[in-house]
C-alpha cells in the first residue's frame, strides 16, 4: 500500500467510535488511550441509539456526523461489522481498524465474513487493519486508535514495534518502559485481511523519527511485500529485528527428492533474514534489547567489540556468552596494548575483555586513560563498559564518580560506546538520573542479552559493509523439460555446469566400448526418466571393470530395474568414468509454498540425510550469497583443508552454485526440485556425477 496512504491512515485528526458504550470494556480502554496519549483529535460516539458516550457526541450512523472523518474503530458484534462498513463508506471514512475477533481465526464461517468485509472494504479504497486488531499508537504524533495501555510516563524514541499478536505487543510495550527503551509507533495487525506486517514495516522504514523496527510475528501473509520493504530498509541502512514463531515443517514436501525434507519453513525463513538483512531473535527480550542496542550504535565502521570492567567475574562471563552467540572479541593491537601498560596497574591484563581492576574504584580517572586508547584500536567499532547501574537513590551517590568518569572517557572514543549493567534490572527513575547527571550515552541489560545483541550488531554491519550485487535471474525461460538424469546433466552442462562425461549404452557392447575407452573402473546406472532413486531398483553398480564384469552389471542392471520398476520406460544403462577422490556436496533446490524457489548447499553423498548440514537461500542468489552459504555450513573445514588435505576451491563452487540455481529458475514454475548429489570437489576440480528433476506432475496431490 503506497506510504503516503498509510500517513494519513496513522495520522488521523478526528476519529469515529463504531460501537462507542460507557458500558463495553473495549470503549473505556479506547478512551483511556486517548487521555493517556493526551490525543487532541475530535472524537465522535456512534452507536445504535445515537446516544453521547464519555463526553463524546453521539450519533446512529457516521453519515450522520455532517463532518469528513480521518479514520473509524469499528468494536461491534462480528454479525453487524459489515454492515457498521457500509454506512463507514456511506460517509466517505478511507482508513478503518476493526477490534471485534470471530472471522477467519474462528473457522470458515468466520474466514467467509472476513473475506467479505475485506473485498468490500478493497472496492471502497477503504484501508483497513484487522479484523482482531488491538489498534495502533502514533506516538510521536500523538495520534492513537488502540486498546494497549500506554505505558507511562511515555518514553519517546526512535523505535517502531509491530505486532500480528495484541497480547504480544502488550508484553513488549510492558518490558520497553521496564527497560527504558522509547517507542515511537506501535500497531497490532491482528488477522491481517488487508493491512499486513509487511505494509507497515514498509511504512515504518520511511518514517523519519523511526530509526529501529521491531517485528513479532506468527506468520509472514505477504512475502514478497516484507522482501520489497526489508530491502528498502537494507539500503537505507535502517535495522528490522524480528521474533517470529512457529517452527514448523514446510507443508508440501517434495516426496521424490531430498530438498524438502531437509528444507522447512523455518529453515527458509532463516535464509530469507540472511539475505534480506533482517536480524532474527528468540524472545521479547532479546528483541528489545537488540532493538535498542541497534538504535543507539547504527552500523559499526568496524565490527569488532571490545568490553572494559572493572570486574574479572564480567569480563569471564562476557567473553563466555560471546563466543556462544558467534561473537569474536579481536585482541588489541601490540601498539593499542603497550598504551594501555603505561596507564593501567601493572597486575592488570591488556587482553579483551578488559579487566581495568579494582583500582578504578579508587581512582576513576582511569577510566577516562583507557576507554580511548580500547575505541582508538583499529579492530574496534564498539566500547562496552561493565559497571554497577544504580536502580535506587541510596545507590547512585556511590557511583556517580565512576559513571562521570566512564562517561568522560566514552566521550574521548572515537568509536560508540555505551554502559551494560551485568543483570537484567528495571530502568527506574535513579537510573535515568544517573545517565543524565554523568552523560553516559546509552545503557544496554544484563551480560548475555548484549553479547547476544552485539553479535547481533556485528554480523549485520559486517553484511551491509558487503553490499554486492543484486543477484541476476536466468535470462530466459528453457524449453525443455528435462526429467532422466542424462537429461538433467545435459541441461545443467549447456548452462555451465561441470558435469561427468557420460554415454547411454542401449546394448550391452555399447557398454563395454565406453568403459575400454576410459580404460579405468566406471560407475553404471540405469536410465530411465521414470526411476529417481535407482539403487532402490538395483540400478547402480560401481567400481566396475573388465569387459566380463562390464557385461554382467549391464545384464543384472537391467533386469533387477525391469523386475521391481516394470512399468518404467528404460533407455539403456548410464556409464560413466569412476570418480574417487574428493569432497561430496550436495546442491538442490525446491518451492517453498510461501517464498518461491530456494537453493540448498550441504555435504553431500550418504551425509546429506544423516548430518542434515545444509544451508539455504532464496533464488536467485548471487557470487556471494554462495560463498556465504559455503562458509556457514558445519562441515565448512573440509572444505578449507582439514588436516592436511587439499583445500577446495570455494570461488569455483560458488560459481557452480550461482549457475545451478539459474538453472532451476530457468526451468520454470512447473519444477518441484533440481538435484546435484554428489558434486564432487577436488580443489579446483568441481564435477556433477548425479543429477535429477522432479516436476510438478510427479508429485503427489
Amino acid at each position: 500500500m503506497p506510504s503516503q496512504r498509510l500517513n494519513n491512515f496513522f495520522s488521523p485528526r478526528n476519529v469515529a467510535l463504531v460501537g462507542a458504550s460507557e458500558r463495553s470494556m473495549w470503549s473505556q480502554g479506547i478512551v483511556a488511550r486517548f487521555k493517556e496519549y493526551e490525543y487532541e483529535g475530535q472524537v465522535y460516539a456512534v452507536n445504535r441509539t445515537g446516544a453521547p458516550a464519555h463526553g463524546y457526541p453521539g450519533f446512529t450512523r457516521c453519515q450522520d456526523i455532517g463532518e469528513q472523518i480521518d479514520a473509524a474503530y469499528i468494536f461491534v458484534p462480528a454479525a453487524s461489522v459489515y454492515e457498521a462498513l457500509v454506512d463507514v463508506a456511506a460517509a466517505g471514512i478511507k482508513a478503518v481498524v476493526i477490534l471485534t475477533s470471530g472471522f477467519a481465526e474462528a473457522g470458515e464461517d468466520g474466514k467467509r465474513l472476513q473475506d467479505q468485509i475485506c473485498a468490500y472494504a478493497d472496492a471502497k479504497g477503504i484501508a483497513l487493519l484487522g479484523p482482531n486488531s488491538l489498534g495502533f499508537a502514533n506516538i510521536v504524533q500523538r495520534r492513537v486508535l488502540s486498546v494497549v495501555p500506554a505505558r507511562l510516563p511515555i518514553i519517546d524514541g526512535g523505535m517502531g514495534v509491530v505486532s500480528q499478536s495484541g497480547a504480544a505487543l502488550g508484553d513488549i510495550t510492558r518490558f520497553a518502559q521496564q527497560q527504558g527503551i522509547g517507542i515511537c509507533f506501535q500497531a497490532a495487525t491482528g488477522n491481517e485481511a488487508q493491512l499486513s506486517v509487511a505494509d507497515i514495516i514498509d511504512y515504518l522504514v520511511d518514517m523519519p523519527e523511526c530509526r529501529v523496527i521491531a517485528v513479532f510475528a506468527e506468520s509472514i501473509c505477504h512475502p514478497q511485500r516484507l522482501r520489497e520493504a526489508a530491502l528498502r530498509a537494507r539500503a537505507i541502512k535502517k535495522p528490522i529485528v524480528i521474533l517470529k514463531v512457529g517452527r514448523s515443517e514446510v507443508s508440501a514436501k517434495v516426496a521424490q527428492a531430498h530438498t524438502g525434507s531437509l528444507v522447512g519453513d523455518d529453515i527458509v525463513f532463516d535464509a530469507v533474514c540472511k539475505q534480506l538483512g533482517i536480524i532474527r531473535v528468540n524472545s521479547i527480550e532479546e528483541l528489545l534489547i537488540t532493538a535498542a542496542l541497534l538504535e543507539k550504535t547504527g552500523p559499526l565502521s568496524v565490527p569488532g567489540v571490545a568490553l572494559v570492567s572493572l570486574s574479572g567475574g564480567a569480563c569471564g562471563m562476557f567473553a563466555d556468552h560471546a563466543q556462544a552467540c558467534g561473537l569474536d572479541l579481536p585482541t588489541l593491537s601490540d601498539a593499542t596494548q603497550a598504551a594501555l601498560r603505561k596507564v593501567l596497574p601493572e597486575y592488570a591484563s591488556t587482553l579483551n575483555p578488559l579487566d581495568i581492576t579494582g583500582g578504578a574504584i579508587r581512582e576513576p580517572e582511569l577510566w577516562e586513560k583507557a576507554l580511548p586508547l580500547v575505541g582508538a584500536d583499529p579492530s574496534v567499532g564498539l566500547v562496552l563498559v561493565s559497571s554497577a547501574v544504580p536502580a535506587q537513590p541510596s545507590e547512585k551517590h556511590t557511583q556517580i564518580a565512576q559513571g562521570t568518569s566512564i562517561a568522560r572517557g566514552l566521550a574521548l572514543s572515537p568509536v560508540p560506546g555505551l554502559l551494560m549493567s551485568q543483570t537484567l534490572q528495571p530502568f527506574t527513575v535513579t537510573t535515568g538520573e544517573f545517565l543524565e547527571e554523568t552523560g553516559v550515552p546509552g545503557l544496554s541489560y544484563s551480560i548475555e542479552y548484549t553479547a547476544l545483541a552485539v553479535s547481533h550488531l556485528c554480523r549485520w554491519s559486517k553484511q551491509l559493509a558487503k553490499g554486492g550485487a543484486a543477484p541476476t535471474p536466468a535470462t530466459c525461460q528453457a524449453s525443455e523439460t528435462p526429467r532422466s538424469e542424462s537429461e538433467v546433466l545435459r541441461f545443467l552442462h549447456s548452462q555451465g555446469v561441470p558435469v561427468i562425461p557420460s554415454v547411454i549404452a542401449s546394448v550391452r557392447q555399447d557398454a563395454v566400448d565406453y568403459a575400454r575407452t576410459l580404460n579405468s573402473r566406471v560407475a553404471m546406472k540405469i536410465a530411465s526418466r521414470d526411476i529417481a532413486h535407482k539403487t532402490e531398483v538395483g540400478g547402480v553398480k560401481l567400481n566396475v571393470e573388465g569387459d566380463d564384469n562390464v557385461s554382467a552389471a549391464y545384464d543384472s542392471i537391467l533386469n533387477s530395474a525391469r523386475r521391481n520398476a516394470p512399468h518404467a520406460q528404460i533407455d539403456g544403462v548410464l556409464v560413466a568414468p569412476m570418480r574417487d577422490a574428493g569432497i561430496e556436496l550436495f546442491i538442490g533446490t525446491t518451492l517453498d509454498p510461501q517464498w518461491g524457489p530456494v537453493i540448498a548447499v550441504g555435504l553431500g553423498g550418504i551425509w546429506v540425510e544423516l548430518l542434515k548440514d545444509t544451508s539455504v537461500r532464496l533464488l536467485p542468489v548471487n557470487h556471494e550469497d554462495a560463498l556465504d552459504m559455503l562458509i556457514s555450513l558445519r562441515g565448512a573445514k573440509l572444505l578449507q583443508g582439514f588436516r592436511g588435505s587439499q583445500a577446495a576451491d570455494l570461488e569455483r563452487i560458488a560459481d557452480v552454485i550461482v549457475k545451478v540455481g539459474n538453472a532451476a529458475v530457468a526451468l520454470g514454475p512447473d519444477l518441484q526440485a533440481l538435484e546435484i548429489n554428489p558434486l564432487l570437489v577436488n580443489g579446483a576440480d568441481v564435477e556433477a556425477l548425479d543429477g535429477l528433476a522432479i516436476w510438478r506432475d510427479q508429485v503427489p496431490a
